[in-house]
């Protein structure tokens, strides 16, 4: 399914067809499509402070939901790393140093955290392999800045 660009935000670059891709959840997901554009809650009317965000297009069957999630991409890296970060604590088994000063909630369940990595592997790892060969590519342009 194609994303809508008749909504308020506005797709530039989409990931049609996702629910076939939904990881584990695929092919019986309402998550449809991904994108990255211009934010539902963007106000500027400069062209060069647009606020970009990503968003997961949820579809019931019969419409766009408003269930859809829409985020600033500073939250999105910033979920990323937390789960990173709660891998390493499963590793380390204590929060580790880190650009937030995250704080153990529940160590008995930490546990829990590496238990759903190895058993959903097969469907993060890839994604993680994925990641770190991106975030590789992209070393040059994220440290000249």
């Amino acid at each position: 399914m194609e994303v809508p660009e008749l909504l308020k935000h506005k797709p530039i670059i989409a990931v049609n067809g996702y629910d076939e891709n939904d990881a584990q959840f695929a092919g019986g997901t309402d998550a449809r499509a991904l994108s990255i554009g211009i934010a539902q809650y963007d106000d500027y009317n400069d062209d060069h402070n647009k606020e970009i965000s990503l968003k997961v297009w949820r579809h019931t069957g019969e419409k766009w939901s408003r269930q859809s999630e829409e985020l600033p991409i500073h939250r999105c890296i910033d979920l990323n790393i937390l789960f990173l970060d709660s891998l390493l604590c499963c590793i380390e088994n204590k929060y580790p140093d880190s650009f937030f000063e995250g704080t153990i909630i529940n160590a008995d369940k930490i546990k829990d955290i590496a238990r759903y990595y190895d058993n959903k592997k097969e469907y993060l790892k890839p994604r993680l392999i994925e990641l770190k060969n991106k975030l590789n590519k992209l070393t040059d342009f994220i440290e000249n800045d």
